[in-house]
């Protein structure tokens, strides 16, 4: 039956978009089906409201942050949350959940693949909203522990395989010298680039940009989230609370294509999110006007260069 149902809606987006490329289509046709099968759940979710529902996901960390966690946080709104599951060092993620398991030591990308327990499931055109509600981790994050006598920057860099290619979407020295030797003065500049150790893995290789030691020696004045965390750690539950606590803080992000772009998308106030058209599917389906402001009503700006990343800089920072 799901396959011909998948089968059929894939007829219909044929017939509605029929200048779509082909690939594209399967995308468009996933997440209707995601939304037709919460019609599975209309008497348990609008009826009877019992907490009946166990949210589980261990695929892409930006496929979680952009449709599993807000589905999650909509069922804890509805009274309908009973527990959450996913990966470790998720708790803080999901502080909302009274039940909440971190059961799976690595995220499997293809996890996502035919996962259609949630209103969206992967890049489309358009998403659902009904069952998907805005998660207010800056409200409950904010805090009076990271303030500085400048307003906060965070460059949430990352440098790992793509696509198993070479790394696309990230800032060289080059480029973190520029920003920082301009900005500095402005803001309390934090650097962010988790090692393999502090996050769990999603199946991209984390390569080593040498960047820390350079930092430390060039730009002392720069906050590096690694220090931060040896500093913190008996104060934070986890890498990913110290970057809660961090973000919430903060109202202007520098970040980088998937998951890291995601997170930042979360705290308000203005990202740039370096992102090149040449591969993902945000692209195509304009997720950055759409799905990304929509986390947390921040201003989105996607630069497709480093040379776009300068002149939002320029322009707006």
């Amino acid at each position: 039956m799901q396959r011909l149902i998948l089968k059929s809606l894939y007829a219909f987006v044929l017939i509605k978009y029929p200048r779509i490329r082909n690939d594209l289509r399967y995308f468009i046709r996933d997440n209707y089906f995601c939304r037709l099968n919460q019609a599975r759940f209309l008497v348990k979710d609008y009826l009877v409201k019992e907490q009946y529902k166990e949210v589980e996901y261990y695929g892409e960390f930006d496929q979680e942050l952009r449709y599993v966690l807000p589905f999650a946080y909509w069922h804890h709104l509805n009274g309908t949350l009973k527990k959450t599951i996913s990966c470790k060092n998720t708790k803080e993620f999901y502080f909302f959940s009274k039940n909440h398991e971190e059961k799976y030591s690595e995220r499997v990308w293809k996890a996502g693949y035919d996962y259609y327990d949630v209103p969206n499931m992967t890049h489309s055109n358009s998403f659902s909203y009904r069952k998907w509600a805005r998660v207010p981790l800056k409200k409950f994050y904010k805090n009076d522990e990271f303030v500085f006598e400048k307003p906060i920057l965070i460059i949430a860099n990352k440098y790992n395989i793509e696509w198993d290619n070479p790394p696309l979407n990230y800032l060289d020295i080059a480029s973190l010298d520029k920003i920082i030797s301009t900005y500095k003065h402005k803001y309390q500049v934090i650097y962010n680039r988790p090692l393999s150790t502090q996050i769990i893995s999603d199946n991209s290789e984390v390569l080593d940009l040498n960047e820390h030691s350079w930092l430390r020696e060039k730009h002392p004045e720069v906050l590096l989230m690694n220090d931060l965390y040896t500093s913190y750690r008996s104060k934070v539950a986890s890498f990913n609370h110290l970057q809660l606590m961090v973000y919430a803080n903060c109202d202007r992000f520098i970040s980088m294509h998937g998951g890291t772009a995601a997170l930042a998308s979360y705290f308000g106030g203005k990202n740039i999110i370096l992102s090149n058209p040449s591969h993902g599917m945000e692209h195509h389906f304009d997720e950055y006007k759409t799905i990304f402001p929509a986390l947390s009503g921040a201003t989105i700006l996607h630069a497709k260069s480093r040379d776009e990343v300068f002149r939002y800089l320029e322009e707006l920072y």
